[in-house]
């Protein structure tokens, strides 16, 4: 794939993000959306793992680890969205993420930027932490999202790892959604038992279709990362957090204002940066 290609692939990762993220803040239970997001992926995994190379043995440790952070990131995500607007949760959630990628891509694999880049992934970051300041940001909600946001840059980093290690992009991923949906499923059977069949018949579609849209965008995600330097790629991905204040405002009903406007315009800048430079 070109590099134009692989970018927009961040992209449509970045829209689909946003999408599922605004499904589980408007849902009324947020736990049983989310085990329905992961049972989407589950059922997918299972489709696709009689056609998908298998993982190589050493990215089955990245394939855990990854597994196991995203456990914690679905946990503090619904805390978080609990807490908070998603005006406020999603961009600091989301901000802090690129920041910490470039970092530990540096101090783990030795990986370098241009001046170019690191301009731009400042930029992005800069913007979508500005993005969280103002009204509704309790020391709770952002406590939370902080957290959140650690996790997201953690299996971001180790999930790009697992696909470089795995030499297949969609048997990593298929993998990875088996793994993460059984566990789902199973915290399900055990806590929330009694609840699921009113779930199922009032709002299981819905769960299911914002599960196709998870899956689809983080498989984007993997395959951009698995050629793309990984701190732009997250950074670029981090674009979610505009998607996510348009549907915040429309859908949501919450505010977006000038300041918001103006650290959007920060992150289109750092986009486009990217796109110059890549």
């Amino acid at each position: 794939m070109t590099p134009a290609l692989l970018y927009g692939l961040v992209i449509f990762s970045a829209i689909a993000h946003a999408i599922w993220n605004a499904l589980v803040k408007s849902a009324g239970d947020r736990v049983l959306t989310m085990v329905a997001i992961r049972t989407a992926g589950l059922l997918m995994g299972l489709a696709a793992l009689p056609f998908v190379d298998w993982p190589a043995p050493e990215s089955w440790k990245w394939l855990g680890l990854t597994a196991g952070v995203m456990f914690a990131y679905y946990a503090l995500l619904i805390r978080s969205y609990g807490a908070g607007d998603m005006s406020v949760v999603y961009p600091l959630a989301r901000g802090i993420a690129p920041v910490l990628m470039t970092i530990a891509a540096f101090l783990a694999i030795g990986e370098t930027l241009s001046m170019g880049q690191m301009v731009a992934v400042g930029l992005i970051s800069l913007g979508i932490m500005a993005l969280s300041i103002g009204a509704g940001a309790s020391r709770q909600a952002v406590g939370f999202a902080l957290a959140t946001g650690v996790s997201v840059a953690t299996y971001s980093f180790f999930g790009g790892l697992g696909v470089r290690a795995a030499g297949t992009v969609l048997g990593f991923q298929a993998c990875l959604e088996i793994v993460t949906g059984f566990g789902m499923v199973g915290y399900a059977l055990v806590t929330r038992r009694a609840q699921l069949p009113a779930y199922v018949r009032r709002h299981g579609a819905v769960g299911l279709l914002a599960g196709a849209i998870s899956v689809s965008g983080f498989l984007a995600f993997l395959l951009a990362a698995r050629s793309l330097p990984l701190g732009p790629v997250v950074a670029l991905r981090e674009t979610s957090v505009i998607f996510g204040a348009v549907l915040g405002t429309l859908v949501l009903k919450e505010g977006f204002g000038l300041r918001r406007t103006a650290a959007s315009a920060l992150v289109v800048g750092g986009i486009a940066l990217l796109a110059l430079l890549r």
